[in-house]
């Protein structure tokens, strides 16, 4: 039984030192965010994130707007996610024409 208490004394103080390292850290951390006030403490998304999302029609994919490659079919905008998923869509319409 003293075995048994041994351990979980043990097991009680190993949590409270890791608890107290955790802490430290977080403490020192923002000591050293402290010391750069130039440096923002929150990332702004950049222009091309913030942007709405469209879907690949090829691999289902979805893309920010900013960063797809448009295609113009018609009056439809198709924007895809590569240059390969775009090739292959303009290769199964050519396919799809010829049997039409």
């Amino acid at each position: 039984m003293v075995f048994l208490a041994r351990i979980l004394r043990f097991l009680f103080w190993l949590l409270i030192v890791s608890w107290s390292v955790s802490i430290l850290r977080r403490i020192v951390g923002r000591m050293g965010q402290g010391a750069n006030p130039a440096k923002p403490a929150v990332d702004e998304p950049s222009a091309a994130l913030s942007q709405r999302l469209v879907r690949d029609p090829v691999c289902g994919m979805h893309v920010a707007e900013g960063l797809s490659l448009p295609l113009s079919e018609g009056a439809e905008i198709l924007h895809f996610c590569s240059a390969a998923c775009r090739d292959k869509y303009l290769e199964g319409t050519k396919k799809f024409a010829a049997n039409g």
